[in-house]
């Protein structure tokens, strides 16, 4: 399809996450216009879920309107288990819903197509095309948070996989290891996301510490139990690494979500290891993410421009700043709204 945009053209972008939900107007470089930050209301149901989401579209929508902004296309990512060519959310454990028609739905309430995406892929997308990745056609997302997920592009396109591609948190990394959710034991997440990581220190410290970045604090103090857990954690990974570079081949690992904001605190340790356990693979760089929780939001700004045929990361003024916290639309004046 031609690139038929006009400057006063935008598109809906919103990113739907377990606590929050972050929206945004995204001009035709993926600079945003406005800015849009609310609660996921996931303990009233997945219906009220539903609702909210529409509402923020509508209400992003007419804020397009009162700016003078014609709005090309809408596109919302949500985690779990998507199909995103049936527009289906399949499974999320943490909303509640199975094989909903949510694209469909919300282009219903808002009055145009929807494009419906995951959160980690769209995410993935971002930092391949705008983001740490850029330029790079073989790359892996990995977000390290209250779970792990991997975005998989090869050759610039992000593998779906029936909409279960990338799910490395639950790779069995110690078979003899605690129990995971998904039924397993000894997965990636139960060992090496910041909820097993502050888990673990808790129960070999007997100390309390409320979430991994504390773990992080004391591992610089060279508290002992802080670096063993951390120690435990680095080497999970880099085993999943290993595992991604001997399958996938990828030119870079990008590394997000809250634990990678230890930057080389966790790089540098991990890209040691990995370096241990690869003999014969092409070693990848392992960098940390540059854009932050915005890639969620940028990658459905990147979903929504290409349903109608425009490409934001070969524009001009696409090119992001330097900088891990940098990226489309960084030091530009911007309107915030919010609402509890």
């Amino acid at each position: 399809m031609a690139d038929a945009t006009a400057p006063a053209d935008c598109v809906i972008a919103l990113d739907v996450g377990g606590t929050a939900m972050k929206g945004a107007l995204l001009d035709r470089t993926l600079s945003p216009l406005t800015l849009l930050h609310l609660p996921t209301p996931r303990h009233a149901g997945p219906g009220a879920v539903v609702a909210a989401i529409a509402a923020a579209l509508v209400r992003l929508a007419e804020r397009a309107e009162g700016l003078g902004h014609s709005v090309r296309h809408a596109a919302v990512v949500v985690p779990g288990v998507v199909d995103e060519s049936a527009g289906l959310a399949v499974h999320a454990a943490n909303i509640g819903w199975r094989d909903l028609p949510l694209a469909e739905r919300l282009g219903e309430a808002l009055g145009r197509p929807v494009v419906l995406g995951h959160d980690v892929r769209a995410g993935g997308l971002a930092e391949s095309r705008v983001g740490a990745a850029r330029g790079i056609s073989d790359v892996v997302f990995v977000p390290v948070g209250t779970g792990i997920a991997a975005a998989l592009v090869s050759g610039g396109r992000v593998l779906r996989g029936l909409g279960h591609a990338g799910e490395l948190g639950h790779v069995v990394v110690d078979p003899d290891g605690r129990a995971c959710a998904c039924g397993s034991r000894g997965c990636l997440e139960t060992v090496a996301s910041a909820t097993a990581v502050a888990a673990a220190y808790t129960a070999r410290s007997g100390r309390r510490v409320t979430g991994a970045a504390e773990v992080a604090a004391l591992v610089t103090r060279r508290d002992p139990d802080a670096v063993a857990v951390w120690d435990t954690a680095t080497d999970a990974l880099a085993a999943a690494f290993a595992l991604l570079s001997t399958v996938l081949a990828p030119e870079r690992i990008v590394v997000g979500g809250g634990l990678a904001e230890a930057g080389e605190l966790l790089l540098s340790p991990l890209r040691a290891r990995l370096e241990r356990r690869l003999t014969f693979q092409a070693r990848p760089s392992v960098v940390r993410a540059g854009l932050g929780d915005r890639a969620g939001c940028l990658g459905a700004g990147l979903l929504a421009w290409q349903a109608v045929g425009h490409d934001p990361a070969a524009g001009p003024g696409a090119e992001p700043a330097a900088g891990p916290a940098a990226g489309p639309g960084a030091g530009r004046e911007r309107q915030e709204v919010t609402r509890p």
